[in-house]
C-alpha cells in the first residue's frame, strides 16, 4: 500500500466535525477495499495562551483553518479510487480536495513537520498574538500592570519580549511574557 497525505477543504469551523464524520463514514463503509485505503485523519492544531480579564486562558487554534489532512492510498484501480474520492467528497461540510479531481499529495516531510509542531505546542503553548519590535503595548499582568511602552526586542523561542517603559521619567527595559501584553 502506498499511503500519502492529501488536503481536503472544509467549511470554516467544521474541521473537527469533518474529521469525526469522515472516520465514521470509513468505519461504516461496507466495501473492505475502500476501508483498507484509509489510514488517518488529522486536524493540525496548537495550544495558545492569552490573558482574558487578568486570567491566563489556554485554548486550541487550528494551524490551517478550513483544511483537514487525510492519509489515503489512492494508488488503486479506477473503481476504488472513485469510491474513495466520493466517500471523502460527499462527507458533510467538505468542499473538495486540494487539486480537485486529481488530489495533490503533501510531501511526507511536511506532514512530519506539522506533527512535530503539534507535539511541541501541546507541551509548551504559544502566546496567541505576535508582537514586533517597535510595537506600542500595554502591560496587562504583573507588577507593571497598566504601564505602556515600546517593544525593543522580541525573543520568540522563549515567548518573551523586552519592553521599554517610563519609570520616574527614565526609559527602563523590562522583560515580560508576551501574554502579559496587549497591543495599544
Amino acid at each position: 500500500m502506498a499511503f500519502k497525505w492529501y488536503i481536503i477543504h472544509t467549511y470554516s469551523g467544521f474541521e473537527e466535525k469533518v474529521k469525526d464524520w469522515l472516520e465514521e463514514r470509513v468505519q461504516n463503509e461496507k466495501d473492505e477495499r475502500v476501508k483498507r485505503c484509509f489510514k488517518e485523519v488529522l486536524v493540525p492544531t496548537e495550544r495558545v495562551v492569552e490573558m482574558v480579564k487578568g486570567e491566563k486562558v489556554t485554548s486550541t487554534r487550528k494551524f490551517y483553518p478550513s483544511y483537514v489532512l487525510v492519509c489515503l492510498d489512492f494508488d488503486q484501480d479506477e473503481e476504488v479510487k472513485s469510491l474513495l474520492w466520493h466517500l471523502v467528497r460527499r462527507t458533510p461540510k467538505v468542499t473538495g480536495f486540494v487539486g480537485g479531481k486529481n488530489p495533490i499529495p503533501v510531501p511526507e516531510e511536511e506532514v512530519e513537520r506539522i506533527k512535530f509542531q503539534m507535539e511541541e505546542r501541546a507541551r509548551k503553548p504559544k502566546p496567541k498574538f505576535a508582537v514586533e519590535k517597535g510595537d506600542q503595548v500595554r502591560i496587562v499582568d504583573g507588577p507593571f500592570t497598566n504601564f505602556t511602552g515600546r517593544v525593543s526586542e522580541v525573543f520568540p523561542d522563549r515567548g518573551k519580549v523586552r519592553v521599554l517603559i517610563s519609570i520616574f521619567g527614565r526609559e527602563t527595559p523590562v522583560e515580560l511574557d508576551v501574554i502579559q501584553l496587549a497591543k495599544v
